[in-house]
């Protein structure tokens, strides 16, 4: 009878050491459909231009995203305050770099009355890396403003 009762907590565990052990696969975008929640399409900084893993303006990129680029670009003037701060990615989903190494941008939202739940991040400085987050962090695809 006792065996009966640990068979599910047995499956459970090593469910849950499955899909927390599972290897990531890093490089791999996929435009088609939208990055599943806490998981991130990219690569590391260090191969990221050297791969081109990441496509060149892309179109899950709402055409606002295409506003912001250019103030980031031309750095600034900003519309909102929060814009070109340190982004500290507490989610750890974005890959480990120095604090300061990533900034935040917003991206508007039309009929918004809040900054929404869009934005862009970048990293380095100049920027090196690009992500685009429709869900306030919850998830990010990267992609290149130039080739």
């Amino acid at each position: 009878m006792r065996a009966n009762r640990l068979l599910p907590l047995l499956v459970l565990i090593a469910l849950v050491g499955w899909l927390y052990f599972k290897p990531m696969q890093h490089g791999q975008v996929d435009t088609a459909k939208p990055t599943p929640q806490g998981q991130v399409s990219t690569t590391p900084p260090a191969s990221y231009q050297a791969e081109g893993a990441c496509p060149v303006l892309p179109g899950f990129l709402p055409q606002e995203a295409l506003q912001t680029i250019k103030l980031i670009e031309g750095d600034g003037p900003f519309p909102h305050r929060q814009d070109d701060t340190v982004f500290g990615n507490r989610e750890g989903l974005l890959p480990s770099q120095a604090n300061g190494y990533y900034h935040e941008y917003t991206v508007e939202t039309p009929g918004s009355d809040t900054r929404g739940a869009r934005r862009i991040i970048t990293g380095g400085t100049p920027p090196a890396v690009y992500y685009y987050t429709a869900d306030h962090y919850s998830s990010f695809r990267c992609f290149q403003v130039h080739p």
